[in-house]
């Protein structure tokens, strides 16, 4: 009896391991600043081969929304739910130039206590928790990724950073900055470049725990292609000359490629160039050309570095034989960066060279400006920081296992998610109850994103419920095809609240470049989506001008 006993009892292990094992992994390749159609399979020019692969074996999405800025897209996907809600209603780095919101609940401009954690949800569920790269969403203990649930982390607390071991005595901000491992300050090596390193880190902490018989949850959360633009030299040399021809012949290209594919499903008027005070191509200085094209080649060499670096990562879960078993989602965090990052931070900085020669190396600290950032938004209005389309559409690459979904590899889904689904659906994917409004007995806010695995199978009808968001007093609302926004470019204040919405509606389905104002000939649905407003507003606690 004694020998049955422990026959039963190792078979039943054994079957436990097996079950472990057959839940999918789960891996979240964030890229920082990617505009929506920089990717190859995106319409852009830049080579992304990795990302190109994966879209052929799995699916893309036209239509997923992140928040217009970085930390508060980063709360609505560690939270599930409004960034308002969870204390990303504004950035950090915009609090003591509004008064007037600090202090309000929602806008501490860290994540707060009432928020549910996606990795912590996950390690009761059994699975271990990694992340490598750029948190954002507070520094206190208690705000620290690895006391948010991550089993391992390396990151980068701060909101951007050199992408070299920053200089030690300069007082640029991105030089000024912590870097942090399982809860502790660290120091990173001579040899670092940001996005090397945190993908090494993250194929250390899974390979370490392959024998644990547990499917991982991993965020590889790039830095990359923020600024300041740096990139290793042989990856911008590849690029040398590539954007000599400027904003406008770059971007028709995209939009001619975008067009002629199948990501949209079917041709609309892409947006223009904004208005705001810039020089066009052909009334450039030749200097003054060469200065700009070398900042998207370094540009592109970011991205592409990125790439390889994921393809790095692919390459060793196919080696180890995780790959087949595991679920991959691929976005930005926002929409290309436009607004003028490096002014104001040191420009006299004796250890900033920011020379042609020297633009993409270490030392250097700009960034592409609004016009290439257009470009990055193509077919799409805007940029970063806006509410329209072009702040907040993202591209979104993702590989189904079979054991998830069943989808038809290479195709383009256009239902529309956004980036607080990711926790509902992850949950879904792991086999995990949804959490109530509770956690341990401390009180949370309900978990508002819905799965997206029906989206990804090819559901593309509408959710029944009205989306809303805002940032920097930039508010939309979606309902359907239909969106209400009030948007404009970012012109470099950080105090906004003093800013009277102008509402334009638009109907996505007939025009996602946002071209044509319909709110003069449907004043009713404009009425009507303005109702849908002020329950969201009354609902997140949105601040807003008076």
């Amino acid at each position: 009896m004694k020998v049955l006993f422990i026959i039963f009892s190792l078979l039943a292990a054994a079957q436990a391991v097996a079950v472990e094992q057959s839940r999918p992994n789960i891996l979240l390749i964030m890229a920082d600043d990617l505009g929506f159609s920089d990717l190859g399979s995106y319409g852009g020019e830049i080579e992304t081969p990795t990302l190109d692969q994966l879209a052929d074996e799995g699916i893309r999405m036209s239509s997923f929304y992140v928040a217009p800025t970085c930390s508060p897209t980063r709360s609505m996907l560690m939270s599930g739910t409004d960034n308002h809600l969870v204390g990303l209603g504004t950035m950090a780095e915009v609090l003591p130039f509004s008064p007037s919101l600090q202090g309000r609940p929602g806008y501490e401009g860290h994540i707060n206590e009432k928020a549910h954690s996606l990795p912590r949800l996950l390690k009761d569920a059994g699975y271990n928790t990694y992340m490598a790269g750029k948190w954002h969403l507070g520094k206190a203990p208690e705000q620290d990724p690895h006391a948010f649930g991550f089993d391992q982390v390396f990151t980068l607390l701060d909101g951007g950073a050199s992408h070299f071991k920053p200089l030690e005595k300069s007082k640029v901000l991105v030089e000024n900055v912590t870097y942090r491992e399982n809860g502790k300050d660290v120091e990173v090596p001579d040899d670092f470049f940001s996005t090397d390193f945190y993908t090494d880190k993250l194929i250390s902490y899974i390979d370490a725990g392959r024998d644990s018989g547990k499917p991982f949850f991993a965020w590889l959360a790039y830095t990359a292609p923020h600024w300041p633009l740096h990139a290793p030299e042989q990856y911008i040399e590849k690029y040398r000359g590539q954007y000599d021809e400027g904003y406008d012949a770059v971007r028709e290209k995209r939009i001619a490629r975008m067009m002629a594919g199948d990501l949209f499903d079917k041709p609309f008027e892409p947006a223009g160039f904004a208005d705001v005070p810039s020089k066009p191509w052909n009334q450039l200085s030749p200097d003054e050309r060469r200065g700009q094209a070398r900042k998207m080649e370094v540009y592109a060499a970011m991205v592409d570095h990125m790439d390889d670096n994921i393809g790095r990562l692919l390459r060793y879960l196919k080696a180890s034989g995780q790959y087949d078993n595991t679920l991959v989602v691929f976005v930005s965090d926002n929409g290309a960066a436009g607004e003028d990052h490096a002014r104001g931070y040191s420009p006299g900085d004796q250890f900033t060279d920011n020379t042609l020669e020297n633009i993409g190396k270490r030392g250097s600290n700009v960034n592409y400006g609004f016009r290439w950032a257009e470009v990055s938004a193509t077919p799409f209005s805007l940029v970063k920081g806006t509410s329209a389309e072009g702040g907040i559409s993202s591209p979104a690459v993702i590989r189904v296992p079979q054991s998830v979904a069943s989808v038809e590899g290479g195709s383009v889904v256009h239902g529309f998610g956004r980036i607080d689904d990711l926790l509902p659906t992850f949950l879904d994917v792991a086999g995990v109850d949804h959490p109530g409004t509770t956690y341990k007995g401390q009180k949370k806010l309900p978990i508002t994103g819905e799965s997206l695995l029906a989206v990804w199978e090819g559901d593309e009808s509408h959710r029944g419920k009205a989306i809303g968001g805002e940032m920097f007093a930039q508010p939309y609302i979606r309902l359907g095809d239909w969106k209400l926004r009030s948007s404009h470019a970012p012109d470099g204040s950080a105090a906004t609240m003093d800013r009277p919405y102008k509402w334009q509606l638009f109907n996505l389905a007939e025009d996602r470049g946002e071209t044509v104002d319909l709110s003069a000939q449907y004043p009713d649905r404009v009425a009507m989506l303005l109702e849908e407003w002020r329950r969201y507003v009354k609902w997140a606690g949105v601040a807003e001008p008076e």
